[in-house]
């Protein structure tokens, strides 16, 4: 009976794991694999089966992870806030930090805007510097002050 347990627990597992493909039950299978081997040539007690099962798991996952981690896409993709850092944008409301005011336009695109911590008041008109998106407010430094 044992036998048959280890079979279908291998079976399982190498279905999920080609349902996902992501690498999550591949050492499950592996380790009901030599379960099921050590059980068709050794008389084996249930909690020695969980034992090996549970033990060729995790060698299977110890000797692979290390070589998944290199192998595995590090490329950082920037989201597109990402990409505004540095950017210039037009003043369109005065930024104030004591009343919480402030709005540019990036890219043709209306965004809140707040100064950095050593300026407090940028006039309408102005170029500023994105330093930091936080959601949809920008943070800025003045670049440029307005032609007057």
């Amino acid at each position: 009976m044992d036998i048959i347990f280890w079979a279908a627990a291998f079976v399982t597992f190498v279905a999920a794991e080609a349902a996902t493909v992501q690498l999550v039950s591949i050492w499950f299978a592996a380790g009901a694999l030599v379960t099921l081997i050590f059980s068709c040539i050794f008389d084996l007690s249930l909690p020695a089966e969980m034992g090996i099962f549970i033990l060729s798991s995790a060698i299977f996952l110890l000797i692979t992870f290390p070589y998944l981690k290199k192998v595995r896409n590090k490329a950082h993709i920037p989201t597109n806030t990402g990409l505004d850092i540095g950017k210039t944008a037009t003043v369109i409301e005065e930024i104030n930090k004591d009343k919480g005011t402030g709005r540019v336009t990036l890219s043709g695109v209306d965004w809140s805007a707040e100064p950095t911590p050593d300026s407090d008041i940028i006039p309408v008109g102005s170029i500023v510097t994105v330093v930091k998106v936080d959601g949809a407010r920008l943070t800025v430094s003045l670049k440029t002050p307005p032609e007057q």
